[in-house]
């Protein structure tokens, strides 16, 4: 997320540094980077990574001697001996990047080891200075005691905003470094929610962003920003590391700090475990998703209409599927889900991991696959799910311009449907708001132009606008221009119009991207400093003077020529006339109390997050997304009512995980064989194929009436299968099961070993004798987040 304001400061050096002026508290000063402190070299700027600074607004020119593009801060504390013990801190974590660049975790830790013990102890703990009263916890049996649960552990702070994209990145890297290491080992992973919007500060709001996230660890609602304070953060995300007596260890700053965080936590462990500082007692957790009723929708992100069939596409977000519905509420389709995946293929198989938009037209639903980092495409008539954009991992490239499949994007929120420079209504250009890196691509479906572009293959994936820069920057060039976190599009390809509408989420605005030339251009909401991303509230007016609160979804009503907008967190629906760039509320008390009333003006929703019109322009269909329903909006009767979602019972519903259950691995014979097979190198997303090839003494044949089947296990790694097909049936010795299996996006481990267990059941040649064989292959595998060349079939071979 963007910068929002700096002021130059000279501190002895013979150029300016940066400050942050932090919007809450006093200025924060950041550190030079630890490798420039552990060099002795003057400081250069901190390269923060990607983050939203709350602060107030000038950029500065920074020393070029000893570049660093560590994301790591030494931070001082505050006690009354500041400054003059600021140095300990900084020598100690000045060890840090060079530990990092160790060889081997022992090798980094003899480098950690003396820096550690020089730190300050209990004399000048964080603990001490905090007064943790009052605080409201969530995930927790009871609100968490500084002294009795804190004391004792390594604890990380985790100082987030829920709207903040740069913060959703981070969560899949602590939970992973939480399936590493416990409370029992003595970590412990603190969420500290420091809103930055208003309705980020109520904590029901905050519960609903705990459960969409899935987030599992304790989180304390920092309202009033004391914690935030007490630190002087100016980031968001900013991870602050404590020691078991609450000494300030180190910092990041910003997302993709994966490793560092990795190593320096495994590395302060074991030093303090050895010391004997390190507590093995349990935090009480209590998931707030487990006293959660059962319901048909879950978070619904989006929602689309096929205006031929008038059936809606629903992105069920919170279980992680894509629904069909037919007009009268009835499920025709439920595809992926109940739990996160990533697989391509029948509807029975397929899995998605919280999917946002989606847009349909006939029999086909493109759809962004939001925390996937995809683009998948569902086709209702073959019944099968595939990918047409994205590799599975988070991306940074900014410019793209490979084919789809082979070129890494960054959390596409939302999807429409467009025409390439052709004059004939083709749908051919798939509009993507990519939310990760502030910007609006294009997927070209067939050969086609863009404005200011040559002739461009089917299958290209490109920016179109935005230089990636978190702002709120209009400009006629349309790589200039710069957005912050688009969530929302809608098109009218219409003249006068001819233009993408944006929901650009953390600007507080809504911008019109044109389809002639790329001009971006304001509509409403905001304010004309670029830098700015604190101007935001709840008011109707025109142009600038109108104020949103971080909407998330934009419809155009081609009827009325008129733009609904769920200004999400003034939980409301509002109408613009981009004639006029009048904004008004149209529905909703901006009162979060699920109380139905079929009213537009007495209606209630909870941060709708995205809408559609149907029904030629009568109907407009709401993703009510924290109430958990599909609200319908009678735009001619002025009148509000909820679709029922009901299962039909001849729908297509769910994904593998219903079904696989109920197929447990038998025990291999003491006398099967282990075959151990040599290591493979993988990276996420990469699928591996193990062919079966398995021969029968001769003129044996399969038991007939008995089925030979294979199971693939990971015993302690059972994260690799989730969204797998973990077993199946052998049927044919003449022609065995090729058995693939594809690596997790999000690994919580670097090595695995998976094993296959085949069994045989076969007779001999004169069905004099029948048996059943088995065998155990046991496959190593090494992830690695560098781009390995493709990986040949691994050949399961034997002969019993």
């Amino acid at each position: 997320m963007g910068s929002d304001a700096y002021t130059e400061v000279t501190l002895g050096h013979s150029r300016p540094q940066r400050l942050c002026v932090p919007q809450w508290g006093r200025p924060f000063l950041h550190q030079p980077p630890l490798e420039v402190l552990a060099r002795g070299l003057p400081p250069s700027s901190l390269d923060s990574g990607g983050c939203e600074e709350a602060s107030a607004a000038l950029t500065l020119p920074t020393l070029s001697a000893a570049s660093s593009n560590t994301a790591v801060k030494a931070l001082p504390f505050r006690s009354p001996s500041w400054p003059p013990t600021c140095h300990r801190t900084q020598r100690a974590a000045a060890a840090a990047p060079e530990a990092l660049r160790a060889p081997t975790a022992s090798s980094a830790g003899s480098l950690f080891a003396p820096a550690l013990s020089a730190l300050p102890g209990a004399q000048n703990s964080f603990w001490l200075q905090v007064k943790a009263t009052g605080l409201e916890w969530l995930n927790t049996e009871e609100p968490i005691s500084v002294y009795k649960d804190l004391c004792g552990k390594v604890v990380i702070l985790d100082f987030f905003t829920y709207c903040c994209i740069n913060c959703i990145h981070l969560l899949p890297d602590l939970h992973a470094l939480e399936h590493m290491h416990s409370d029992k080992d003595g970590l412990l992973i603190v969420g500290v929610h420091s809103a930055k919007f208003p309705n980020e500060k109520v904590l029901d709001n905050i519960k609903s962003a705990v459960l969409r996230y899935n987030i599992t660890h304790p989180v304390v609602n920092d309202a009033d920003a004391c914690l935030w304070q007490e630190l002087e953060v100016s980031c968001w995300p900013t991870l602050v590391i404590l020691g078991p007596r609450g000494n300030m260890l180190f910092s990041l700053i910003g997302e993709g700090h994966k490793d560092k965080l990795f190593l320096y936590t495994s590395i302060a462990l074991k030093y303090y475990k050895e010391r004997g500082q390190i507590r093995d007692n349990k935090i009480g957790i209590k998931l707030y998703k487990d006293s959660l009723p059962p319901s048909p929708l879950l978070f619904p992100g989006k929602i689309t209409v096929d205006h031929a069939t008038n059936r809606l596409a629903v992105a069920d977000t919170g279980h992680h599927r894509i629904l069909v519905i037919c007009k009268n509420g009835q499920i025709q389709y439920s595809i992926g889900g109940p739990n996160p995946g990533r697989k391509d293929g029948i509807f029975s198989e397929a899995t998605f991991n919280s999917p946002q938009g989606v847009v349909m037209k006939n029999n086909v639903i493109y759809v962004a696959d939001t925390e996937n980092h995809l683009i998948r495409k569902i086709d209702l008539e073959a019944e099968k799910v595939s990918t047409v954009a994205g590799i599975g991992i988070q991306g940074t490239d900014r410019e793209g311009g490979a084919a789809g499949e082979q070129q890494p994007i960054s959390s596409p929120w939302d999807v429409a449907l467009g025409t390439s420079g052709s004059e004939v209504q083709r749908d051919d250009i798939l509009w993507i708001a990519m939310a990760g890196t502030h910007q609006i691509w294009a997927l070209l479906l067939d050969s086609g132009k863009l404005p200011k572009k040559n002739e461009l293959k089917k299958g290209t994936c490109l920016r179109f606008a935005g230089s990636g820069n978190e702002e709120n920057r209009n400009n006629a060039y349309p790589h200039k221009a710069g957005f912050a976190q688009p969530s929302g599009l809608s098109l009218a390809s219409e003249d006068p119009w001819s233009c993408l509408f944006v929901a650009d989420s953390e600007s507080s605005t809504v911008r019109t991207v044109s389809l002639k030339d790329g001009a971006v251009k304001h509509l409403v909401g905001g304010e004309r400093d670029p830098m700015n991303l604190f101007a935001f509230g709840d008011v109707d007016g025109v142009g600038l003077s109108a104020k949103l609160q971080h909407p998330l979804g934009v419809a155009w009503d081609k009827k009325r020529n008129l733009l609904y907008v769920a200004d999400s967190y003034n939980h409301k629906i509002k109408v613009v006339d981009p004639k006029t760039k009048s904004c008004t509320s149209l529905a909703g008390t901006g009162d979060t109390n699920d109380v139905f009333s079929s009213s537009f003006t007495e209606s209630a929703f909870n941060e709708p997050g995205g809408l559609c019109v149907g029904e030629n322009g009568r109907l407009l269909y709401v993703a009510d997304t924290n109430n958990h329903q599909i609200k319908v909006m009678d735009l001619e009767t002025r009148t509000v009512s909820v679709l029922p979602v009901l299962r039909s019972e001849n729908a297509v519903v769910d994904g593998p995980f219903l079904v696989e259950k109920q197929k447990t691995v038998p025990k291999l014979p003491k006398s099967a064989p282990s075959i151990g097979l040599s290591t493979v190198t993988a990276c996420p997303g990469q699928t591996l194929q193990f062919k079966l090839r398995l021969d029968l003494p001769s003129g044996a044949k399969l038991t007939e009436g008995v089925s030979s089947c294979w199971f693939v296990t990971a015993e302690g790694n059972e994260w690799l299968l989730q969204g797998q097909i973990p077993s199946g049936d052998i049927e044919n010795i003449s022609n065995q099961p090729t058995i693939s299996l594809q690596i997790p996006g999000n690994c919580l481990s670097l090595t695995a070993v998976v094993s296959i267990s085949v069994f045989l059941y076969y007779c001999s040649a004169d069905s004099s004798a029948c048996m059943m064989k088995g065998i155990l292959f046991r496959q190593p595998l090494q992830i690695t987040y560098t781009q390995p060349g493709c990986i040949d079939p691994v050949e399961l071979r034997y002969v019993f």
